[in-house]
């Protein structure tokens, strides 16, 4: 696979091939004509990818994944909308919280951040709610690393006639995601995960059928995603100037899923590196902090080892020097280190990692 300075163990950014680093070499015009056509044909890849070709389009932004989400949130929500967000971890709680601070009604259902989102209970708060126009969703949680039910909330939200948006940021690629078996108004992720590109981008999937509720939502103008679909339907360009090294990038990394075998190809990669990590640091005593059940592929969460040797960053810094970039833990109630299982890297890489942190951890007088 690949061998660079540091191999990231992280949600995002990733790893990324030299063939996708290489396509960053050459400068574009971002009205150019070629340029254009790269953009074109990355919206036309996306779109396969979830067998929406018929009743969604995609709409790519500038920034990172989360301008993405306050973009969708801000274009697909009406101004007196209400969205319920079901909140297992930090990353529902930040769709939560933009939702606010554009004004917008928000209601939190919260839910135990070692449990997958419970359909039942959805069910019962748009019973109890009529005034939810929205239900807002992240499919894996990368705070902990679980898989929210997508479909079966997709069901739920048809059943009530109320808006998904699904922030499925750390799953999109990787997870099977299917338009012809789930409905949503808006899926959003970004170019710096499942995709192993660089991060700059995210894009959002949204159905054709809302098109026109959309205009006149925003109150934002560089976030307005109907003024962006329309713009570049017209002129096949960027309202502002788009980040033309990374959307280059984002090409090529789509070529190369291609040529890996698509979205059942990298996700069995990635439950190999996943089952590699998980069982070698089980051998040393490390335990997730999920049940093995709802462990998913693209990042799993460790409890901290419990010696009195053990510090964070001097455990960060020790991996890093023999070349591993780990995640801090996200959660409040426990300790916690998290390590990535996506990117340009395969089971040989785990299996060093692993190693690694046999080194390491007999360094700090922990094993």
């Amino acid at each position: 696979m690949q061998n660079p300075d540091y191999i990231l163990l992280t949600p995002g950014p990733l790893t990324t091939t030299n063939r996708t680093k290489e396509a960053m070499l050459k400068d574009w015009g971002s009205w150019d004509r070629d340029f254009n056509n790269i953009t074109a044909h990355i919206r036309s890849l996306l779109l396969s990818i979830i067998e929406g070709k018929e009743d969604y389009v995609v709409v790519p932004m500038q920034g990172s994944g989360t301008f993405s989400v306050e973009a969708t949130i801000q274009s697909v929500m009406p101004k007196d909308g209400h969205i319920l967000v079901l909140d297992n971890g930090a990353y529902c709680k930040r769709m939560a919280t933009l939702t606010q601070k554009m004004g917008k009604k928000v209601t939190l259902l919260s839910f135990n951040e070692r449990e997958a989102v419970n359909p039942s209970k959805v069910n019962q708060a748009l019973l109890d709610d009529p005034s939810i126009t929205h239900v807002g969703m992240i499919h894996c949680e990368t705070g902990t690393g679980i898989i929210n039910p997508l479909e079966e909330i997709s069901t739920l939200c048809q059943k009530h006639d109320v808006g998904l948006i699904v922030d499925a940021m750390s799953s999109f690629g990787a997870l099977p995601i299917s338009a012809k078996n789930i409905q949503f108004d808006a899926l959003i992720s970004a170019s710096g995960k499942c995709l192993e590109s660089v991060p700059g981008a995210g894009f959002v999937f949204l159905r054709r059928a809302i098109l026109t509720s959309m205009e006149n939502n925003s109150t934002s103008l560089s976030l307005d995603l109907y003024d962006q679909y329309q713009y570049m339907e017209k002129t096949g360009q960027w309202r502002f100037t788009p980040p033309t090294h990374v959307i280059a990038a984002l090409y090529e990394a789509l070529l190369q899923f291609i040529d890996e075998g698509g979205q059942k190809k990298r996700l069995a990669r990635y439950e190999e590196n996943c089952k590699t990590l998980v069982n070698g640091l089980s051998v040393l005593g490390l335990k997730t902090f999920l049940e093995p059940t709802a462990i998913s592929p693209i990042i799993v969460t460790f409890l901290a080892p419990e010696s009195e040797h053990y510090q964070f960053k001097e455990f960060y810094e020790k991996v890093k020097q023999q070349g591993y970039i780990l995640y801090p833990g996200k959660l409040t109630e426990v300790e916690t280190f998290r390590v990535g299982c996506i990117g340009a890297i395969d089971k040989q890489n785990m299996q060093d990692v692993v190693s690694c942190m046999t080194s390491v951890l007999a360094q700090m007088n922990i094993l």
